[in-house]
């Protein structure tokens, strides 16, 4: 297999097409997809592939248009954000008991929130129906590293994803990461993932450094397990953990099968073998521009690379 360029990983990860590249391919791409909508809010919440809104059972809550390619979300007699969630939470239960979409095999039992024009929480979906509708879903991705050791140097702590894991399964990934619950707040995710994934205790996680957001828009393929060509546009918030050279992460569930304290030559390594996630390939990528690893001297696509780790996404955010 090729090794894969810098600008390749971000290909990968951030992989639908710009209106500024080609307005042509983009308008193309953007018509083949349905708009999802709820009743009443102007906005377009997400991108439905044909194929999910074709096959996806309607009720009284439910409307497509096949001309226009608009699939509405219209819940009768639902005037509060409570009453919204809950038909949407029955329907999608009852679609997952149909055995209709793949992807609700990895039924989570939590909540994504979903935002309107104004940043005002409109809706909260189920986490594994999310990619059906094309939402926007937001995350804390954490790298953990050692300053320097005896061989000196920085060191990043890298996962292995449990081969049994529904999506992407035996691929590396960042130290830490997970999505953001509805309500919840960008730190308090971190630091209940840092327990439950590396077994990393409050008092230390809470040292973690906040270095901004990072936004794409992914096309699933394959090895994200369930139906592929699903929109997965995300905005992650990022944070960056200097760790005592004596700690050691240890997988506090069943989500990693180790830690492995790398090199930042090894990453590298690891990164142009395609052996990250696509999205944990991303926020490495951003934490070696931070970090100085990867500077214009070096990386002949440095300008396109950096203006990509931050996209501007078609739909409302937080």
């Amino acid at each position: 297999m090729a090794r894969k360029t810098t600008l390749d990983l971000v290909n990968e990860c951030d992989n639908f097409p710009y209106r500024y590249d080609d307005v042509k391919t983009y308008d193309h791409a953007v018509s083949a997809y349905y708009s999802f909508k709820l009743n009443g809010c102007p906005s377009t919440l997400g991108y439905v592939t044909p194929n999910i809104a074709g096959r996806l059972p309607l009720d009284k809550h439910w409307s497509v248009d096949h001309v226009n390619h608009t699939l509405m979300f219209q819940p009768q007699n639902a005037s509060t954000l409570e009453q919204r969630n809950a038909i949407l939470a029955e329907y999608l239960q009852q679609v997952r008991q149909q055995h209709v979409f793949k992807v609700l095999d990895g039924w989570r039992d939590e909540l994504y929130p979903i935002y309107g024009p104004n940043r005002e929480l409109i809706l909260s979906m189920e986490r594994s129906a999310s990619a059906l509708f094309g939402v926007v879903t937001y995350g804390v991705h954490m790298t953990a590293y050692v300053a320097s050791d005896s061989e000196g140097g920085m060191k990043i702590w890298a996962p292995r994803r449990a081969e049994t894991k529904q999506t992407y399964p035996g691929m590396m990934d960042n130290t830490v990461a997970g999505g953001l619950s509805t309500g919840e707040e960008p730190l308090e995710c971190l630091i209940r993932e840092c327990e439950e994934e590396a077994s990393i205790p409050e008092n230390i996680a809470r040292q973690a450094k906040a270095c901004g957001t990072l936004t794409y828009f992914h096309i699933r393929d394959a090895r994200a397990g369930g139906e592929t060509e699903l929109c997965q546009p995300e905005c992650q918030y990022v944070y960056d953990l200097k760790l005592p050279s004596d700690f050691v992460p240890k997988p506090g569930d069943d989500e990693a099968i180790d830690f492995r304290l790398l090199s930042i030559a090894e990453v590298q390594e690891a990164l142009a073998d395609g052996k990250f996630k696509p999205n944990c390939a991303l926020l490495l990528v951003e934490f070696l521009i931070r970090h100085g690893f990867l500077t214009p001297e070096g990386e002949p696509d440095y300008i396109d690379i950096v203006s990509r780790l931050h996209r501007k996404m078609e739909f409302p955010l937080r």
